[in-house]
């Protein structure tokens, strides 16, 4: 097989341009224009986030001609998501091969990229993708669909209005969107957690969560205790060795880390996909069984650590208390106490709507899975304060006048996990919940238009046949 010609990102734009043009994507919208009586413009959809879930829910809005839409995102261009702001690790945990964000274009995937500027044999040598070149990738695949991002843009706030809601954007004019896909991430649903018995005992220059930042150019030479045996953690400490620390310590609770991860036998056995066909009940036993298993570390991550002579493990270790002594932090565990000059919390996140400011105006209203008949009394609060969404991500109301107040909102984050499986925040899962999120935004919008729509279909009246006039 001869090699693929390096081709540069010049030439691979004017095939993802070609490609768009033979697949003839929509030129014009279908949607009806709405206009405000203050004249300001009405965006179709505004959708919050700007990394890879909003880019591609964006562009697959676009593919079902609904480009009227905005995208905010918060940081400063090139910034969005984590790849190159807390996430430390050296690569992306997902198998190379997965695409998703391109929804079906070859030229647009990220083999492609990497492919035009490195060659077919560069790629063959690649294992996993480099969270670096990922955020490259994004930037690009951004820029060569010319999507409308606005960054700087923190949305405090939504409220709803005639039907329209608007977003309060802080430092920036409000938007005005027939329909908002919060796209926001692994904590869109919540936030990043820090136990109590960190966050009470400790001054916040003690501890840092992995999700925000960390100085470790002034931890160099010091003991660092981490909490959480999963990726995250043994990519904080392999970063914090490599930055100098002399030590990292990661506590692990259980006796043996965890081995199985469910989400190789879901991306076989076309879970990833059909998750969100199954019954509430076979929903609700399956993710119990998930959130029992969790995720492991990675295998390289792992072994990165452990060849590192400043690493050290502790199984069984769980932090049953934390406090200051002098300015070192103690912490007690089942089989002993530990000092550090500084801690990393590995926790993750909680889903907790309230906590959420772009939904105070609905936290209320919004159906919950303890709202929901499982069959079973085995009620799993991790669960239950899940958002209960409809097919296409769209947020459901605890009754009929709350139905109404959140018609509209599409819940495109991590807290679809328990609704919809691994799909809007992973990249496994895009592929898949794409073109579920756009499918459900526009029949929400051809069925809020309908009566008009069919209105002007029974008075169509444009002549197409005129050959017998000539």
């Amino acid at each position: 097989m001869s090699e693929t010609p390096v081709i540069g990102l010049e030439a691979l734009n004017v095939a993802v341009r070609r490609d768009i043009e033979m697949i003839a994507l929509p030129t014009a919208t279908w949607v009806m224009p709405l206009k405000h009586p203050s004249g300001r413009h009405v965006y179709d959809v505004a959708i919050v986030g700007g990394g890879q879930s909003g880019l591609g829910a964006a562009f697959a809005l676009r593919r079902e001609g609904v480009p009227n839409v905005l995208i905010l995102d918060e940081n400063e261009p090139g910034k969005e998501g984590p790849w190159i702001t807390y996430a430390r690790m050296l690569t992306l945990r997902t198998p190379k091969h997965l695409t998703g964000v391109e929804t079906g274009i070859p030229s647009l995937t990220f083999r492609s990229w990497f492919e035009g500027q490195r060659g077919a044999a560069a790629w063959g040598q690649v294992e996993k993708i480099a969270r670096g070149d990922w955020m490259d990738y994004l930037k690009w695949f951004r820029d060569v669909l010319d999507l409308p991002v606005r960054n700087g843009a923190w949305v405090t706030g939504i409220t709803k209005a005639g039907g329209l809601f608007e977003l309060a954007v802080a430092g920036g004019e409000p938007v005005l969107a027939r329909k908002v896909v919060l796209a926001t991430g692994i904590q869109g649903g919540g936030e990043w957690h820090v136990p109590p018995n960190i966050r009470e005992a400790l001054p916040k220059s003690m501890y840092a969560h992995t999700s925000g930042p960390v100085d470790y150019e002034a931890l160099r030479g010091k003991r660092i205790g981490i909490l959480g045996s999963g990726a995250s953690a043994f990519d904080n400490a392999n970063h914090a060795l490599a930055m100098g620390a002399a030590e990292t310590h990661v506590f692990a609770r259980r006796e043996e880390l965890q081995r199985i991860n469910p989400i190789r036998h879901m991306e076989k056995a076309g879970m990833i996909k059909g998750y969100g066909m199954l019954s509430d009940a076979e929903k609700y036993g399956a993710l119990t069984h998930f959130f029992r298993l969790s995720q492991p570390p990675t295998n390289d991550t792992f072994k990165r650590s452990k060849a590192q002579p400043g690493f050290h493990l502790h199984k069984g270790s769980p932090w049953n208390a934390v406090r200051m002594e002098g300015k070192q932090a103690v912490v007690t565990t089942p089989k002993g106490e530990h000092r550090f000059d500084y801690l990393i919390v590995s926790t993750g996140t909680i889903t907790d709507l309230a906590l959420r400011p772009e939904l105070s105006a609905f936290v209320d209203d919004i159906a919950l899975w303890r709202d929901r008949d499982v069959g079973t009394d085995e009620r799993n609060p991790e669960i239950d304060v899940h958002p209960y969404l409809g097919y296409g991500f769209e947020m459901q109301g605890r009754d009929e006048a709350a139905s109404e107040r959140v018609h509209g909102l599409f819940m495109f984050n991590y807290s679809a996990l328990a609704s919809l499986g691994m799909s809007a925040a992973a990249i496994s899962g895009l592929r898949f919940a794409l073109p579920r999120l756009a499918e459900g935004v526009v029949k929400q919008i051809f069925l809020d238009d309908r009566d008009e729509i069919l209105r002007e279909y029974y008075a169509f009246a444009d002549a197409e046949f005129t050959a017998d006039r000539d």
